[in-house]
């Protein structure tokens, strides 16, 4: 029986190609890196510390994500004042945020030559580190605490206006009748999926963390494959992240859960439960400076010294426009392919990526192309590929809905026409599909703009991209330089995403 009109309108060999790459990008990789890995030897004592500290900073770095989040994402639900809009706007924009920007902002901040520590030395007290298990954390709840805040922020708003009516009329405890069962249901969610977030973010460990104590499994493999050249040990250890990812990825998919408050007449929230005023605009004012003041110190520093940036950085910098273009290209295709295909079968290969991470993609592309090429010849194109496939998730959630839209509306009515599938998807598809389009396309783009992952295995000084060219520059200590390759790959990335969302609301008919 078929599935639906679309399965039956649609062209099937794309859906099966996009599923064929994942599926060999995945567990290809996953049988590549298990056939060198060493079983025999297994762990070493280091690399059962580097498992515990992925486990640690990711639960730690979660758990005070979403703790901060509480007051803040509260404090937004119950507040209305002018520009209210714009800060819950931006709390969506460190989703793309390169995450070498993120922790080059907060060096800034609180590096050794900081602002902090300037403070610190002006009022006679010693200089502190950021380097470490606490920096890992902090540059993990910089990048988390905006998610974890939207994230509880929708549980709140969930909430029918009709029932903080009802509570006021009866003089209930609102938190405990209301708030808490919201917060118990969405607050494990939000952070199982920070929780997975930060099991894979390796620039983070590269920058902050580093020695015996801070290092992580992706690390871990990085260091075995460019200083050791143990093909063995990454293979082990690549596997070893492969079970976390994926562990956590099911965690993810089973306790997922929706707090049932009922339908609402959709009136505007009144709340009779207000705390003081200046509990919530103390929580929304420090979240807003912890996240405004890095990136400000970023502009004051970078802006003088984008001129003075070499040829070098600029050819990165163009290296980066070409694989984050291919790398959108790619990831919209497979995803609008995977969309119209349906069925479980798409539904799974599409979230499949969320159990990898780069680096274990990475080193097992690598353990393929190493007998046949050099490495660093195939950098650009398995960068695009691996960040295409990797961004896959977000780009499906995005496109999916519209697709089965579409074909609720429509799929019948091409079927009683005998409508050709390419006619169906030129003239009925793709002209519904662009804002789903241009959002996915911009978002693929900007998270494939600051990777920071497969391109160090591969690349040499050829090849490199920007966000290894600025990560190259800090190794150098040429920290100016930096800040100023940090602006121009926070502006191009932002650009990237507003071209490519904006040239799919230009004219939508949707």
């Amino acid at each position: 029986m078929a599935r639906s009109p679309v399965a039956i309108i649609a062209p099937r060999w794309p859906g099966g190609a996009s599923a064929a790459l994942v599926l060999l990008l995945t567990f290809g990789t996953l049988a590549a890196v298990a056939w060198q890995a060493e079983w025999v030897g297994g762990l070493s004592t280091g690399d059962w510390a580097a498992v515990r500290f992925t486990l640690v900073q990711a639960f730690v770095s979660a758990a005070v994500s979403v703790v901060l989040a509480v007051p803040v994402a509260r404090a937004l639900a119950r507040r209305q004042f002018r520009g209210r809009g714009i800060l819950i706007t931006l709390l969506g924009a460190p989703f793309i945020l390169p995450v070498i920007v993120a922790v080059i902002a907060l060096l800034a901040v609180f590096g050794r030559n900081g602002v902090l520590n300037d403070v610190m030395v002006w009022i006679g007290l010693p200089r502190v580190t950021i380097y470490g298990f606490h920096g890992v954390v902090l540059a993990h709840v910089f990048l988390n605490l905006p998610l974890a805040t939207r994230l509880l922020l929708q549980g709140w708003l969930s909430i029918p206006a009709e029932r903080f009516r009802l509570a006021a009329t009866l003089n209930a405890d609102v938190r405990r009748l209301l708030e808490w069962p919201m917060l118990r249901a969405t607050a494990p969610n939000a952070f199982l999926v920070i929780f997975v977030i930060c099991l894979t973010s390796f620039a983070t460990a590269l920058i902050l963390g580093g020695g015996p104590r801070a290092t992580t499994v992706e690390l871990a493999i990085y260091q075995a494959l460019r200083f050791d050249f143990d093909l063995g040990r990454a293979a082990l250890l690549a596997c070893v992240q492969f079970g976390l990812c994926a562990a956590a990825t099911v965690l993810v998919w089973r306790i997922a859960a929706r707090a049932e408050m009922g339908a609402g007449l959709d009136r505007v929230v009144q709340r009779w439960d207000r705390a003081p005023l200046a509990l919530d605009a103390i929580a929304i004012a420090l979240c807003a400076g912890f996240l405004i003041v890095p990136l400000g110190m970023i502009v004051l520093r970078g802006a003088p010294h984008v001129a003075d940036l070499t040829a070098p950085v600029w050819w990165a910098a163009g290296r980066s426009l070409l694989v984050a273009s291919a790398s959108a290209c790619l990831c919209v295709c497979m995803a609008l392919s995977l969309a119209l295909w349906g069925g479980r079968v798409a539904a799974f290969v599409g979230v499949l990526p969320l159990a990898a991470s780069s680096l274990v993609v990475g080193t097992g592309l690598f353990l393929i192309v190493y007998p046949f090429v050099r490495p660093a010849e195939v950098a650009l194109p398995v960068t695009a590929l691996t960040n295409a496939t990797l961004a896959l998730p977000f780009a499906l959630h995005s496109i999916a809905p519209s697709v089965a839209a579409i074909q609720d509306d429509f799929g019948r009515l091409a079927m009683s026409l005998n409508m050709r599938r390419w006619t169906w998807v030129r003239l009925v598809v793709l002209p519904r599909m662009r804002r789903p389009l241009g959002f996915a396309a911009g978002l693929a783009a900007a998270l494939s703009m600051g990777d920071l992952g497969v391109i160090t295995l591969f690349a040499g000084n050829a090849q490199e991209t920007l966000p290894l060219a600025m990560y190259r520059l800090m190794g150098a200590y040429q920290m100016d330089q930096a800040a100023a390759a940090a602006l121009l790959l926070l502006a191009l990335s932002l650009l990237l995403f507003w071209i490519c969302d904006r040239g799919g609301r230009v004219g939508a008919e949707m």
